[in-house]
């Protein structure tokens, strides 16, 4: 086994439960029934985690809020703002969860969040992908004339144009920013000059009104090493900085320099004029993010909880070294590293199947495993396994208090 695994063997020992109940006679409720049982924000029955049919999603509501709570104290410390994107949770019940501890508004990644978040009580939201078909161009306006709080963002002058004649059409002063690339070329405008440029023509153009810039480093987040990650964005966003100084230079309106997220949370702040920080995957962290160290340990990156867990059981002990479970890929994708089993040391999980889970047992596993068991894996990538799900569990000391739908569930257009 080699030092990384270790490292998060023992992460994982120290996080989660050392010694784990499960009822001798589990019912195994159905999505169906949990549903049914949940009524006016109670639960109408008492039903343990480890009682859920599985594959089943479950979110540790005091992990859940400790990391709220975190971010939140963070920002109040460093002077800015949240802006989490909900495209992580896809859950208007965390959405307001993060609103009401202070947030300035939710990202999402497309138009069909936005819509989704607007209809269930968020009204502060900033899609950060540009719309560029007619289509959603005119769903985004439809959703401009409901929500005064909605704000687009555009990286090109042809699609600003665009925007322009469709806020026109649809009778509203859409808002808009510009994204910014700070340099993985993936969306976004150059830096400088072009820039600017965008930037002064939306605030000209009829119908538009421009409120400022965009600029997420997507390759910062996940840099392995503190001061490595720290060096990384700060040298990148000299360039955005810049960028944003020009626009107010030139008499634009700045209120908004967004960017950053979970990975340099704690970075960001020192990136002068940015006004929030889209963070994202906080709420719930993954295998992913424990891997890239924090400020605190260079190890393993434990400034927030893994809340977020997936509930599977065990179909098959006969083979030696090995068992298999009910969650393969399409309960935890194939993002790696792998879903890391929680409480546990000396195996490991693989769910490169489409239907099925391997466990892996090593030299000196802490416990083997027979049909019909039920064990917890923390997840590989948060934001691809949420969308696989209908709800979510919200579960504390065990027992679920909870179910709240994931109402953006494969909203991807």
């Amino acid at each position: 086994m080699n030092n990384n695994s270790i490292t998060r063997r023992n992460f994982m020992k120290a996080g989660g439960a050392a010694a784990i109940w499960i009822p001798a006679a589990a019912r195994g409720y159905t999505a169906s029934e949990m549903k049914d049982f949940y009524s006016n924000g109670e639960m109408s029955i008492d039903v343990s985690k480890w009682e859920l049919d599985t594959p089943a999603l479950c979110v540790d509501l005091d992990l859940l809020e400790a990391n709220l709570d975190k971010m939140a104290e963070t920002m109040s410390q460093n002077g800015i703002h949240s802006r989490p994107h909900a495209k992580t949770h896809k859950c208007p019940t965390i959405a307001h969860m993060q609103m009401d501890r202070g947030s300035v508004g939710i990202c999402t990644a497309k138009v069909s969040e936005a819509e989704v978040m607007f209809r269930n009580g968020i009204d502060q939201i900033l899609c950060t992908t540009g719309n560029v078909t007619p289509t959603k161009i005119a769903r985004a306006m439809r959703l401009r004339q409901q929500c005064q709080g909605f704000i687009q963002a555009t990286d090109s002058q042809k699609n600003a144009r665009l925007l322009s004649e469709a806020a026109v059409a649809f009778g509203v002063i859409a808002d808009v920013v510009v994204d910014v690339d700070p340099g993985i070329k993936r969306t976004g405008t150059p830096f400088g000059k072009p820039a600017l440029e965008l930037a002064q023509l939306v605030d000209q153009l009829p119908g538009l009104r421009f409120k400022g810039m965009l600029c997420y480093d997507a390759a910062a987040q996940h840099v392995v090493g503190f001061q490595t990650r720290r060096d990384q964005t700060l040298e990148r966003m000299v360039a955005a900085t810049e960028t944003f100084e020009a626009m107010r230079s030139a008499g634009l309106d700045t209120e908004i320099f967004s960017g950053g997220g979970t990975g340099t949370y704690n970075i960001d702040h020192e990136i002068e004029h940015l006004t929030d920080v889209q963070v994202g995957s906080y709420v719930f962290m993954d295998a992913q993010y424990i891997a890239i160290g924090g400020k605190d340990d260079a190890d393993v990156y434990s400034d927030f909880s893994t809340s977020l867990t997936i509930m599977t059981t065990v179909l098959n002990d006969q083979y030696a070294g090995k068992a298999t479970s009910d969650a393969g890929a399409k309960a935890c994708t194939i993002n790696q590293p792998w879903p890391l089993i929680k409480g546990e040391s000396g195996m490991t999980y693989r769910s490169g199947s489409d239907e099925f889970g391997t466990i892996t047992y090593g030299e000196s596993p802490s416990k083997s495993y027979r049909v019909g068991d039920k064990l917890e894996v923390v997840v590989s990538h948060c934001d691809p396994v949420v969308n696989l799900y209908d709800q979510v569990y919200a579960v504390r000391n065990d027992k679920v208090e909870a179910v709240w739908l994931i109402s953006a569930r494969g909203m991807s257009a």
